[in-house]
């Protein structure tokens, strides 16, 4: 009888452990590369492509559940287009590239302790954007003023995203889509467009 008490008392210290740890407040950093691209909107026939950017972002998993976590995140995300074709008779290249700070609010559902899933509504803030074009071993560059009425400064998106962990290390891939336009009016020198990325990276918990 002594021993099963003993062995009772083992179990619920060890079960309140467990538990105590699951619902622990975890912090990380992670870092990955973006595949960006854009979904076009009205009568354009500007023809556009993926080109590669960088993310890093830091967050907090905060538990509600075992299986349940809210993930609010800051982050840095590189997103654009590139577009190619002739001009005057010689290949040419075109790139805008679009930086953002973006605060991603995301609900984390935990099937088990090695894999998550993840989607919420992200908001991104414009910081600045770039544009290059070459042609003929000839590049221009320019950097798009910020009081530029076409581009929409604050954006609403969302985010769906897979998660695997193996104790402290992580690594996931994620997709998200701008849920509203910039403010171009969609002619072949305006291009009306939302962001969508593909992003994969890897990350540290403390």
């Amino acid at each position: 009888m002594k021993c099963l008490f003993i062995a009772t008392a083992a179990l619920a210290i060890f079960t309140a452990q467990v538990s105590a740890q699951d619902k622990k407040v975890k912090l990380g950093a992670r870092a990955g590369v973006n595949l960006s691209t854009v979904i076009k909107s009205g009568d354009s026939d500007f023809s556009t492509g993926s080109k590669m950017g960088f993310n890093a972002a830091i967050f907090a998993d905060l538990p509600l559940a075992t299986v349940f976590s809210i993930q609010p995140e800051v982050q840095f995300s590189q997103k654009g287009f590139k577009s190619t074709g002739n001009f005057l008779g010689s290949p040419y290249e075109y790139k805008q590239t679009t930086n953002f700070i973006e605060v991603p609010i995301l609900a984390k559902i935990k099937p088990s302790a090695n894999f998550a899933i993840l989607a919420g509504p992200q908001f991104s803030f414009l910081t600045s954007t770039k544009t290059s074009f070459n042609v003929s071993n000839t590049s221009y560059e320019d950097i798009v003023k910020e009081e530029n009425d076409n581009l929409r400064k604050n954006i609403l998106g969302g985010v769906l995203g897979l998660e695997a962990s193996s104790k402290n290390f992580l690594v996931g891939l994620r997709y998200n889509l701008d849920f509203q336009a910039n403010n171009g009016d969609g002619t072949s020198t305006t291009l009306k467009y939302k962001n969508q990325v593909t992003s994969l990276y890897i990350g540290v918990t403390f």
